[in-house]
Order: C-alpha cells, then sequence, then structure tokens
C-alpha cells in the first residue's frame, strides 16, 4: 500500500465514514494526572534526540504544558460509524458543501491566485481548481484554521494512550516545526493536529510543505502561495495524473445489472468507502453499458474508472478516475472527495 500520508492518520482520527457529523461535546473530561504527564513527556525524549530535536527546544516547551481535558472529550465523542451503520444521501451534503457562496468565494480565491496557480500546474499537473477547492473545503480559503494549541493537544492525546499509536508520532512532529524554526505561535490548530491553510498534520508538514513564494520558507499559515503549492506537492505525491479528470457525472440506464460490475477484491483501507465503488472498467466499456454524461462528453475510450451512486440507483452516479483517488488520500470520505471535485468544477 502506498505511504497514504495525510488521510489514513487523519480519517482514524477523526472516525470518517464519508459523513459529515457534529459531535456533542461534554464540558469535562477525566482529569489527567500531571505528575504521570510530566512523566510521559520526559519519556519522550530519547524519541525526540533521535529526530534530531534538541534538548534545548524540549527545555522550552514541556514546562509550558498542562493537559487539556477539552481535547479528550472531542476526541471521545467522535462519531464511530460502525461498519453495517447506514450512509446516508451524498445530496444534502452537496447542497451545504458546494453552495452558491463557497462557489463564490472560491473563485475569487482563482482569479486572486491565478499566476501562482497556473504556474503551480504547468509544474505538477495538478489542475488549479483543484487546488482552490482543497482550499475552500479544508478552511474556507482560510477564514478558520483552528485555534487550540497544537503541542498541548497532541500531548493531551499521547498521554491520554488510547490512540497514542496514532497521537506522538503527529507531537514528535510539531516538536520538530519548532525545532526547526516554525514560530510557536504558527502552530496552532484543529484538536486533533491539523494545521495551515491546507489542514496539514504536522508529519505532512515536514515531508511535503513547499515554499510556494520564494522566500525560504514554507508558511501554510499566512502564505497562499506556500499553501497552494504544497497542497498541490501532496496531490504530486499521491499520485495524481496529468490531464486526468478526477471523474465525469453520468446518468445509468434503469435496466443496468450492477452485480455485473461489482468489485471483488476486499479493500485494505476505508472499507466503507471503497466498497461503495464498482471494479475498474475503461470508459469505453462504460459507455457500451449504457451510462451517458452529463457533460456530453467523453473523456478518452481508454482511461479506467469505477462507478459510485452515492444516493442510489436512479440518481446521478459518478464515473471516477484515479485522481478521485488521490482526493480520497486527502481524505478518505466519498462526501468528501466528491465534494471537492464538484467545486472544483463549479470554481472553474
Amino acid at each position: 500500500m502506498r505511504d497514504s500520508l495525510r488521510s489514513t492518520v487523519f480519517s482514524l482520527l477523526l472516525g470518517l465514514v464519508g459523513v459529515a457529523a457534529v459531535a456533542v461535546v461534554p464540558s469535562a473530561a477525566p482529569a489527567q494526572d500531571s505528575t504521570d504527564f510530566r512523566a510521559y513527556l520526559e519519556s519522550l525524549r530519547p524519541k525526540a534526540r533521535a529526530m534530531g530535536i534538541r534538548d534545548a527546544t524540549l527545555d522550552s516547551v514541556f514546562p509550558t504544558l498542562t493537559p487539556n481535558p477539552r481535547v479528550i472529550a472531542l476526541d471521545q465523542t467522535q462519531p464511530g460509524g460502525g461498519a453495517y451503520s447506514p450512509i446516508p444521501n451524498f445530496e444534502p451534503y452537496r447542497r451545504q458543501h458546494v453552495d452558491a457562496a463557497r462557489i463564490s468565494r472560491g473563485r475569487i480565491a482563482y482569479q486572486a491566485n491565478r499566476a501562482r496557480l497556473a504556474r503551480i500546474e504547468a509544474e505538477t499537473g495538478v489542475p488549479e481548481e483543484i487546488m482552490v477547492a482543497i482550499y475552500g473545503h479544508e478552511t474556507n480559503y482560510g477564514s478558520y484554521t483552528g485555534d487550540f494549541d497544537l503541542i498541548r493537544s497532541l500531548a493531551t492525546l499521547a498521554h491520554e494512550g488510547r490512540r497514542r499509536a496514532l497521537f506522538e508520532p503527529e507531537l514528535l512532529a510539531t516538536l520538530k516545526m519548532l525545532d526547526n524554526g516554525v514560530p510557536r505561535s504558527r502552530l496552532i490548530g484543529s484538536w486533533a493536529g491539523a494545521t495551515g491553510y491546507p489542514q496539514f498534520l504536522p508529519s505532512v508538514y515536514l515531508r511535503l510543505a513547499k515554499d510556494g513564494d520564494g522566500d525560504g520558507r514554507a508558511d501554510i499559515w499566512t502564505s497562499e502561495a506556500d499553501a497552494l503549492a504544497s497542497i498541490a506537492n501532496y496531490f504530486v505525491q499521491a499520485g495524481w495524473r496529468r490531464g486526468q479528470p478526477w471523474g465525469v457525472a453520468v446518468s445509468v440506464p434503469s435496466s443496468f445489472d450492477r452485480a455485473s460490475v461489482a468489485a471483488k477484491t476486499n479493500p485494505a483501507r476505508c472499507p466503507r468507502v471503497f466498497n461503495r465503488h464498482s471494479r475498474w472498467l475503461t470508459m469505453a466499456e462504460w459507455r457500451k453499458l449504457g451510462m451517458f454524461p452529463a457533460s456530453g462528453i467523453w473523456p478518452a475510450d481508454t482511461m479506467m474508472a469505477t462507478l459510485l451512486e452515492p444516493d442510489g440507483p436512479g440518481k446521478t452516479a459518478y464515473l471516477l478516475t484515479g485522481n478521485y483517488r488521490a482526493i480520497l488520500d486527502y481524505n478518505c470520505s466519498n462526501f468528501y472527495a466528491l465534494s471537492v471535485g464538484l467545486l472544483a468544477d463549479a470554481v472553474k
């Protein structure tokens, strides 16, 4: 399996199952013992040193940290989405996330960044509108990036221990960012560790953040140029194919035999996402089965695609290419990936 970079960790952190949910957050969680918390932080020193993090950096930050009970409460109330729980229709989510206001703001961001977007697309093959759509979905074009102290939040979650294997590496990555010179004031984001305009996890920032404006820094918190270049770099590493669409909306004939195209493999990750996809066929094969694109335009006959009917038979369906899988790598949710693609198309 390809290193899934951000999505495997982040979808596990947030319990993503293809549906956005709002959890009712308790006002408090059980307090963590401060002595044990300090001992846990000190136990990280060998791992931090192995990453090249200086003791002076740890000495400057460890004494300032205390557990954050609200973070524990947020983590414990994430929706689980059991293997057999029903998945609602996509259309209500689409109306909420690909709405007129988000499209309008996306077009403004698109026009304001055209020169740098065109340059990044020429270099990477990642379409301008895909970069803008990710920016729009993650932080509403930079209007909200989170207000949690990343180091405190991740230290709390790692110490709590329920999902230490996920949170401890992100805590260490955040400490590495601090040691590399990223100001503590920049290390702000979601309760689960996502930060900046692209909402990168710290480990992803260390791998993939790019300097898009030539000032020698990868500032994904205040520089749109850096954020957009970093998003594009993410997709390059996720396998984005130049010149290929993410997918096309199609109508499915009423006589279509869905069993004939059912996938026969058991997905290794995100089964609730990938089990909704058909097996791969070429666009020419889909056309022979009676599919018809909403735009009236077919991609290349040899292009491979899977079928997804997010609202069930009789509603708009989508033929999804390998580039759709790259969007899923960013966030393993069909609703998220479809909305990114549809917002990108509307912005363009």
